[in-house]
């Protein structure tokens, strides 16, 4: 018993040791999905995963048309102490007998894709194939906003968040309690949970709403967290005149807004961000439209405030020795174009520039090459033309509830993305002159088909951008 213990310990380190020196021979891509909450995070990785494992739908990612990609296959991801993202489950639930929406995501999880690729050119037929492990990872989009804080302070973050909790014209049960304990000078636990309570539940009715700058994130999700010190905080009136006293309210709200930026926000951004090579940013741009200016305007601001926190730029050969690795590609996709008839494409693209054009000039300008994309990660619906009114209407039909389907026509998006973005700047609330609405369609039975993943938009167009060059 001694003796097979002995062996079996030697054996595992063996396998330990080879795979260490199969990591220096075998690069590793890492491919960060990011995006704010119920942009299609979940369904982008499983499609793009499903379409990369089977092919056939993927034209326009030049090392698959080509025939350079030999395998492809999932791996156990490496970092033990992170879930793997439940690939299988969320296929089945897209592609299955009765297709729907998976659930979205709870917590962080990572997933690994090996390619055997068979290098192009003279040299790369004398070297014979090689592979690429690419890792993918996924976590809560409710987390994402939580970027925004850590440049801000406390007053900072509170005179920003009141000021915007007054224009949305919600929370008014937190902020009258709000008003009525700012001045109090003597810190309550029982006072500090009643407004983190209160704020969570506008935070709630605020995403519901259509608004995407909810900050903290992990109020709306906080996992094993839920009732923790640093998640028992919330905003308050900023004090004119002097500092309010040690053991004040405001004083232990600031502590804890800054605990949580340093201990819980800070750490996790360090932990999965600083290893990104390539970015990509899923934006629900329609359903911001459909639910009016004041979600796109607050949608434009919460993306400013994320997309600060990239580091985009070339990478080095040296970048791994000085630590400085940075995001050398970023994809801005506006996703659910299956809403749209394929000619108004054009104009979602085009929103989608405009929406990130500050970031997307910065990236450009540190050297990360960028792009901005209308996409349907899973594409739940068919073109027709409908004559109404003498008029054709492009529109499309796709699977409702209960087995029906449904013709949709959602209205012209503007062909100056200007028009949108200065509209929802005003003041007066006024809107687009047309009425553009959004529906939601159910994945589509019978989706696969042998050799191909599930259909999409432009999925093999923006996987050629993101991970072509190193296939």
């Amino acid at each position: 018993m001694v003796l097979t213990t002995i062996t079996e310990g030697i054996t595992r380190e063996i396998e330990r040791t080879g795979d260490r020196v199969n990591s220096m021979f075998e690069p590793v891509l890492r491919l960060g999905v990011t995006g704010l909450s119920r942009a299609g995070k979940t369904v982008f990785i499983t499609s793009l995963v499903a379409n990369l494992l089977d092919r056939g739908r993927m034209n326009q990612l030049t090392a698959a048309s080509g025939g350079r990609i030999l395998a492809a296959w999932l791996q156990p991801h490496p970092d033990d102490t992170v879930p793997r993202f439940d690939y299988e489950a969320r296929l089945a639930a897209l592609t299955g007998v009765n297709p729907h929406w998976p659930e979205g995501t709870a917590s962080v999880s990572k997933l690994r894709l090996s390619f055997r690729i068979q290098p192009g050119g003279i040299l790369g037929s004398l070297s014979g194939p090689r592979t690429l492990h690419l890792d993918i990872m996924d976590y809560p989009g409710e987390w994402l906003t939580d970027l925004t804080l850590l440049e801000q302070s406390y007053s900072e973050w509170s005179g920003q968040t009141l000021s915007a909790m007054k224009t949305r014209g919600q929370g008014a049960d937190f902020l009258a309690r709000a008003d009525a304990l700012a001045g109090a000078e003597q810190f309550e636990e029982p006072q500090a949970k009643e407004l983190a309570r209160l704020y969570t539940d506008h935070l709630q009715e605020a995403r519901e709403a259509g608004y995407s700058l909810c900050t903290p994130g992990r109020f709306l999700m906080p996992g094993d967290l839920a009732g923790a010190p640093a998640l028992s905080f919330a905003p308050l009136p900023v004090p004119d005149g002097k500092r309010p006293v040690r053991r004040s309210l405001w004083r232990e709200m600031e502590r804890r807004f800054d605990a949580y930026k340093s201990q819980i926000a800070k750490p996790f951004f360090q932990t999965h961000f600083s290893g990104v090579d390539r970015q990509v940013v899923l934006v629900d741009a329609l359903g911001a439209i459909h639910r009016g200016p004041a979600a796109v305007d607050d949608m434009r601001e919460a993306m400013a405030g994320i997309l600060k926190a990239f580091k985009p730029g070339g990478n080095g050969l040296l970048s791994w020795l000085w630590r400085s690795k940075r995001v050398e590609k970023i994809l801005f996709a506006a996703t659910r174009a299956d809403l749209l008839h394929h000619a108004q494409h054009p104009r979602l693209t085009a929103i989608m520039e405009a929406l990130v054009r500050d970031a997307k000039d910065r990236a450009d300008f540190a050297g990360a090459q960028t792009q901005a994309l209308a996409i349907a990660a899973l594409r739940t619906t068919v073109e027709e033309t409908h004559r109404q009114n003498g008029e054709d209407l492009e529109c499309v039909r796709g699977l409702r509830a209960a087995g029906q389907e449904a013709l949709f026509y959602a209205g012209d998006l503007p062909a100056d993305p200007n028009i949108l973005l200065s509209e929802s700047r005003d003041q007066k609330r006024r809107w687009l002159a047309h009425e553009f609405d959004a529906m939601e369609f159910l994945p589509a039975p019978d989706a696969l088909r042998p050799g191909s993943g599930p259909p999409h938009i432009r999925l093999d167009k923006a996987a050629q951008f993101l991970i072509g060059d190193r296939l």
